[in-house]
């Protein structure tokens, strides 16, 4: 059997599996790709990427590439919009407008088919010399001992079996995990009770009549029947190609229900239709009980899943392939202390159970409670003031989706806090917060002095504090850039003279003075007990 070295073994190439490949690669890692398809699948899931995802492709070197896959022009837009009773009712209503917290990003959001963005990581990956990505093979089992981690893997064309040895494993191989299942990692299911539809299929005459809501990519019907649950559809591209989700009576097959008639139902209008996917699954929530088992770590959908309401889910998978990617890379570069690979786990579990309850779980309980409550045929102004209300709501769920990691371990910030996906933005630079941007002096953006290891922002701060905190990183083999400017021009916004940014733009640490001692505050950061 032909065996294989690598630092580390990645199970599942989709978009999560390629960003922690890069991630890695770029950080000098050497890193296996076990991917079983040569080619990504076809079906236009994940759309919707944010302003922080949009973040990780520039720092992957694929944002350019990838704001070119586009697959709607640019200027036609990319935002959302949710009706009642039907698509083309009387009442809807902007719908996720992500452009109201861009201030607060280096990035703009994106979107475009899953398909399209896991060509551009791909494409990106194979750039890399240090990435090997073995296309046509299946993570097939693994065995760990303290030394390292063993993954079997399969090719798909003729049975033949290698076997990789690394010093750490990682499976992204989706909601049905083989690596998960094999490294012993136990899942906390919620299942819903309900059998949804994806539907991909063509239609000139759904566009001609949604031309009314100029800009719109993303729409959502909330239908009283539904008791909460969505009707969905979504562009693929600009003029012909929809995909469509809602849930379907249990038993509903491909053959016996009629597709055609419950899209003209959900918009309020006949019109063309070519299907060109038919698919079903359940509508749940899934989390392991850990996102680690002593070599072996899971991210996207291996460690969660939830239904695909509000764009969270490709997102959230990314963000676990940032998080992980640097703390490993740190690990295998020897600055990483013992307690920096757990606190992966700490800090990014807290986050998705919260998106789960207080952004997904309580959006359908929202709209539930809603539909019961308010009919426009009985109560026509009850209805409405309602839903002028829940417009504005709209916009606040937009804010307050800022996934942080207060009381992170590796966070030197408020104690008892708890990471989560619930906050708020602010300019200000808070322990446990994503860095919000602001210009240098010199005509820069913050984010394109930032290094690849820690960054220390000092604004008009005590050159001997400065000194300080150069030396202790030096002594600790700790890589830290430092950025220094005057405290304004924008950047007498993030409230101190002190700010220190980890390799993934969260802030560790903030202070107007030194640290009395600096050695313990970067042993603390980079896990080192």
């Amino acid at each position: 059997m032909q065996e294989q070295q690598a630092q580390v073994v990645i199970v599942g190439g989709g978009p999560v599996g390629m960003g922690l490949a890069i991630e890695l690669g770029q950080r000098g890692v050497r890193v296996v790709v076990v991917e079983r398809y040569p080619t990504p699948q076809p079906v236009p899931k994940g759309q919707n990427l944010t302003q922080r995802t949009m973040e990780h492709f520039h720092f992957w070197g694929a944002e350019k590439e990838l704001r070119a896959a586009r697959t709607v022009p640019k200027e036609y837009g990319i935002g959302g919009l949710t009706a009642y009773g039907t698509l083309l009712g009387d009442y809807h209503y902007d719908w996720l407008q992500r452009e109201l917290v861009r201030p607060y990003y280096f990035t703009d959001n994106e979107r475009l088919p899953q398909y399209a963005t896991e060509e551009v990581l791909r494409a990106r990956a194979a750039q890399l010399d240090s990435v090997e990505l073995l296309y046509g093979y299946t993570g097939e089992g693994l065995e760990q001992d303290g030394d390292g981690v063993t993954v079997t893997a399969l090719r798909r064309t003729d049975g033949e079996r290698i076997r990789i040895r690394a010093d750490y494993a990682v499976g992204c191989d989706g909601s049905r995990s083989v690596m998960r299942e094999a490294a012993g990692i136990t899942q906390t299911r919620s299942d819903h009770d309900r059998l949804m539809v994806l539907l991909v299929f063509r239609s000139t005459g759904l566009h001609e009549l949604l031309k009314r809501f100029p800009g719109k990519s993303f729409y959502n019907v909330l239908h009283p029947d539904l008791k909460g649950y969505w009707q969905f559809f979504g562009r693929v591209d600009l003029g012909n190609s929809w995909f469509f989700h809602a849930p379907v009576p249990p038993g509903t097959t491909k053959d016996n229900f009629d597709f055609t008639s419950y899209l003209h139902r959900a918009v309020g209008a006949e019109f063309d239709v070519e299907f060109e996917h038919v698919g079903f699954w359940d509508l749940r929530f899934a989390v392991a009980d850990s996102y680690r088992s002593g070599r072996v770590f899971i991210a996207g959908d291996a460690a969660h899943s939830h239904p695909p309401y509000g764009g969270y889910g490709i997102n959230t998978g990314l963000e676990d392939a940032c998080n992980l990617g640097w703390k490993l890379a740190a690990t295998l570069g020897g600055w990483g202390g013992a307690d920096l690979l757990d606190s992966y786990d700490a800090e990014r579990r807290p986050v998705f159970i919260s998106t789960a309850r207080d952004f997904i779980g309580k959006a359908i309980e929202s709209d539930r409670a809603f539909l019961a409550a308010y009919d426009p045929l009985r109560d026509r102004a009850g209805f409405e003031a309602e839903w002028a209300a829940r417009s504005s709501g709209a916009a606040g769920e937009v804010d307050s989706f800022e996934p942080n990691y207060r009381g992170s371990p590796v966070v030197a910030g408020e104690p008892g806090a708890m990471p989560s996906a619930a906050g708020g933005h602010r300019f200000e630079a808070r322990a446990g917060h994503h860095l919000a941007p602001q210009p240098l002096s010199d005509g820069r953006d913050v984010y394109e002095a930032l290094g690849n290891g820690f960054t220390l922002l000092a604004f008009d701060a005590d050159e001997e504090a400065v000194g300080r905190m150069r030396a202790a990183a030096e002594r600790a083999g700790l890589p830290l850039a430092i950025v220094s400017d005057t405290a304004a021009g924008g950047r007498e916004k993030y409230g101190a003279r002190l700010v220190l940014v980890r390799p993934d733009q969260f802030v560790a640490w903030t202070s107007d003075d030194t640290p009395p001692d600096p050695a313990a505050l970067l042993a603390l950061v980079s896990g080192r007990p």
